[in-house]
């Protein structure tokens, strides 16, 4: 009993407290990898079709675009905020296979930036030109999205 009331004398309610809700706290993520793969991938298909649609070409259906995200977290895990890696496989308006890989900063909100791996990637830089000439922000090279967390 002696050694419990110096234990809580030196460490002071503050910290006991701190400790108490951390370990309460301490819980399986809502941030999983079917989370975030079924959000980027809706996200993804909604801005495939807007891009579609801003840029003049034939336009494509949000229901017509089809896309499969594979998505871990950057250490190797499959739950969590922090970085992630997506990998999306979807098909385009001339229905070819498309692989582009996305890098994620996922936060414990359910909210995330995706910005594509720009080395591997067909769909441009951070800007493309249209036929006119006039140059836009390409809306699939980096986004924002968020996903219900609860």
């Amino acid at each position: 009993m002696r050694l419990r009331r110096v234990f809580r004398l030196c460490l002071g309610p503050e910290l006991i407290t701190a400790l108490a809700l951390a370990s309460v706290s301490c819980g399986s993520s809502p941030i999983t990898s079917s989370r975030v793969e079924a959000a980027i991938g809706h996200n993804f298909a909604n801005l495939v079709h807007a891009q579609l649609t801003r840029t003049g070409l034939s336009p494509l259906p949000v229901s017509d675009i089809t896309v499969a995200a594979s998505c871990y977290r950057s250490n190797g895990g499959t739950v969590g905020a922090g970085e992630w890696v997506c990998t999306l496989v979807w098909h385009g308006p001339n229905q070819a296979t498309l692989h582009d890989t996305y890098d994620l900063s996922v936060g414990t909100d359910g909210c995330y930036t995706a910005v594509v791996d720009a080395a591997e990637s067909q769909l441009g830089g951070p800007t493309i030109k249209m036929t006119d000439g006039t140059t836009v922000r390409n809306l699939l090279y980096s986004f924002d999205g968020c996903f219900d967390t609860t």
